[in-house]
């Protein structure tokens, strides 16, 4: 079994390099401008290979196209740009997670299409009748063509830059949420800063105020600073309250 495998694999290196033995500098080039050119979203188009290639396809169509960009090979100006696209492209594929997700859309754009089509054969008796007779055989034969691929594709890039839209609408909700959050953050951080400074400063002068009142208890009201007050007048009565008018004797 491993001399089998060992084989073939031999057989296809010998393929690939006579492949490129044959090939252009146009011809490089000009893969490299369709690299650069598909839809940033979608892998596949990257790696031109249809939706329902399987990763063995893929590992070895990118081996294919990455010998055909491969910056030491090909002297197109961006073809580092196109050799980096496609080992993205890979990357993505081979996780089972991204592949999903781009596999999740595909079939989001297939039923959008078959739903808008039959539509379409509701008002097409002969396209009906043919489709009931073939028992889907004619839908098949549909979605296999041409047509409906370049339909199809031009849908999946259209659901996923939707869905790109809306992540990024997402992305930016959740980015000013947490700036807002940050913001209250550091206001509160501002007012405990603020109080606790305050809560300080009045601690520390809490001796001379303390002082402050002892003086005035002491020695009562404090007059202004450079006030000379009145000397206190002496009552005739000591036992009165109130202040009395000297009395003139005779």
């Amino acid at each position: 079994m491993g001399d089998t495998r060992s084989s073939a694999t031999a057989y296809d290196d010998l393929l690939l390099k006579s492949f490129f033995a044959e090939v252009s500098e146009v011809e490089r080039d000009n893969e490299v401008a369709r690299i650069l050119s598909c839809f940033k979203l979608n892998p596949f188009e990257y790696l031109n290979l249809p939706f329902e290639a399987s990763p063995e396809d893929l590992k070895k169509q990118y081996r294919k196209l990455s010998l055909l960009v491969h910056p030491d090979k090909c002297k197109h100006p961006q073809a580092k740009e196109a050799f980096a696209a496609l080992a993205k492209a890979q990357k993505l594929l081979l996780d089972e997670q991204e592949r999903a997700y781009v596999l999740t859309q595909v079939n989001a754009a297939k039923e959008e299409l078959r739903a808008k089509r039959k539509k379409r054969l509701k008002k097409d008796t002969a396209s009906k009748i043919k489709s009931l007779v073939d028992e889907g055989k004619y839908d098949q034969q549909y979605e296999w063509s041409e047509e409906f691929q370049q339909e199809l594709k031009l849908k999946v890039r259209e659901i996923l830059t939707d869905q790109e839209w809306r992540r990024r609408k997402m992305q930016m909700r959740i980015s000013e949420e947490e700036g807002r959050l940050k913001k209250d953050e550091e206001e509160q951080k501002e007012t405990w800063k603020r109080k606790r400074e305050h809560e300080e400063q009045w601690e520390g002068t809490r001796e001379k105020r303390v002082s402050s009142w002892r003086d005035f208890m002491k020695t009562g009201k404090k007059g202004k600073k450079g006030e000379t007050r009145p000397p206190k007048l002496k009552t005739e009565d000591p036992n009165k309250s109130y202040v009395q008018r000297p009395v003139k004797r005779g």
